[in-house]
């Protein structure tokens, strides 16, 4: 936030914390001068228009019992959980805002209009939300002139009496905020700095208290409800609707320059009709591309004999997001070398799939899926090494061709609970309602005169999201092929 964006968001208060003068509107430099007979006018003749008695979050109904788990982890004190603030992309213009995923779970509330909103539960367990209330249209020129926080620009919120009645949570002005948060809060810091500045620490100096609360929060997370599954797995219908999409997309994606873009467009406009948009930037790579872990630019055009790596997530309006990757062969048909090494990494995800199961460890799948990998490699002869050796922590030479974990939790984040504690995550394990990804993969670069020439610059990942249940687990993406022969017949029907 630039300096001038912090002061118009300041509020001028007296000794008591309470507002005396409303700070100016955030507007711009070529926005027009106001008249006092325009503003005067501006303030009349506007017929009510609250939101419906019925509406409420989408998560109304579980959100109670998460408020409860987390004040019973930290009795008697005072938590604080902020939404966060905007971030500027450039000079006056700021990305599109999304509230941190702790207090959309706390709360349910997920919309644009929750910047600067805070959640506190008090010591006796009472959760009372801190918000900016919808401007007054007789009561000052914000709603009409405010780029940041007016109804006219960037839409309504709601009053505190709405706020309340949407989330069954008592509701204050956020300019009470002050009186609720002092040096004996517990903070989920790094979130909102001036909710930090009011513990008198900045977020830089967060105490062990301050991480230990970011800790429950993930863990409370880790195990998810029927709701939440619910939810996930909406996720992933709406992402397996917009890899067909892709598919269909491709013909006048393989005639573009830019075919990449054409296929990531492709992709989030189905995510932004059906949800609030991509879970996380969109990894559209093909050719080489696919040996880049996180290739975003996608900037680069289609080669019909090479492959396609589509990484991509819808996430729904609530905010959980789906995390599914399929490589594609652009002419719809492997080549001998291609399917090789496909087959390899599907074997694998396979054997990772078999290891998620309750009381497995995290590590079970991705141990499995990295065995399979090394005994594939070294009866290529691409490792010089026997697979039993390169799987020793003290050596681990497969790894120039997979390098990255085989998977992760997934919910409310891509990476979901990330900052969860070692021995409840990475080295916990699985319970019935965990959600995870699987996904192996081997990234074998176009310059690694390691390997034999038809290998270099194939990048393969098959990514599939799965729920613990009693027995096992559940493919949540089963309706999108995984096979040599599934996604060829696949590709070939949406191509009609």
């Amino acid at each position: 936030m630039t300096t001038d964006a912090v002061k118009a968001d300041a509020v001028t208060t007296d000794a008591a914390s309470t507002p005396a003068v409303p700070a100016p509107p955030n507007t711009g430099s070529h926005d027009l001068p106001v008249s006092p007979a325009l503003d005067a006018f501006m303030g009349t003749a506007w017929a009510p228009s609250p939101l419906p008695a019925s509406e409420r979050v989408a998560a109304h109904g579980v959100t109670p019992a998460r408020r409860a788990a987390l004040a019973a982890a930290f009795p008697g004190e005072r938590l604080v959980v902020p939404a966060g603030q905007l971030k500027v992309r450039s000079n006056d213009c700021d990305f599109r805002f999304r509230p941190h995923s702790a207090y959309a779970w706390l709360t349910g509330l997920t919309g644009e209009e929750q910047v600067g909103h805070v959640l506190v539960i008090e010591p006796d367990g009472e959760a009372v939300l801190h918000v900016r209330p919808r401007s007054p249209r007789g009561g000052g020129s914000e709603f009409y002139r405010d780029r940041r926080y007016g109804e006219f620009w960037v839409g309504r919120r709601p009053d505190l009496d709405e706020a309340e009645q949407l989330t069954g949570i008592r509701t204050v002005h956020l300019d009470a905020l002050a009186k609720s948060v002092g040096p004996g809060a517990r903070v989920l810091a790094g979130v909102d700095p001036a909710v930090d500045a009011l513990t008198g620490r900045p977020a830089a100096a967060r105490t062990a208290g301050d991480d230990r609360l970011a800790a429950v929060l993930s863990e409370l997370r880790l195990v998810k409800d029927a709701w939440e599954v619910g939810q996930l797995q909406l996720a992933v219908d709406h992402t397996t609707a917009g890899f067909e999409d892709v598919v269909r997309a491709l013909p006048e994606a393989l005639r573009h320059h830019r075919g990449e873009r054409w296929l990531e467009g492709t992709f989030e406009r189905r995510a932004r009709l059906e949800g609030n948009g991509t879970g996380y930037e969109t990894i559209v790579a093909s050719g080489a591309h696919a040996c880049v872990l996180h290739w975003i630019r996608n900037d680069g055009p289609l080669d019909p004999s090479r492959l396609l790596l589509l990484d991509a997530g819808v996430e729904t309006d609530s905010l959980y997001t789906a995390d599914i990757t399929r490589t594609l062969p652009l002419s719809g048909r492997f080549t001998s070398a291609q399917r090789d090494v496909y087959e390899l990494v599907l074997a694998a995800q396979e054997a990772g799939i078999a290891a998620v199961r309750p009381g497995a460890s995290f590590r079970d799948f991705h141990r499995a899926a990295m065995t399979v990998i090394a005994e594939g490699l070294a009866e290529w002869g691409v490792l010089k090494v026997s697979a039993e050796e390169s799987l020793r922590a003290e050596s681990g030479l497969h790894r120039r061709y997979t390098l990255c974990s085989s998977g992760h939790m997934l919910g409310l984040d891509v990476h979901d609970c990330g900052r969860a504690r070692a021995e409840t995550y990475l080295d916990g394990r699985l319970e019935e309602g965990h959600v995870l990804t699987v996904e192996p993969g081997l990234y074998l670069q176009p310059d690694d005169e390691t390997l034999p020439p038809e290998l270099r610059g194939i990048g393969i990942r098959i990514e599939d999201d799965l729920v613990v249940t009693a027995d096992g687990a559940r493919l949540m993406s089963a309706a999108l092929p995984r096979t040599v022969a599934g996604i060829e017949e696949w590709m070939g029907t949406l191509a009609g």
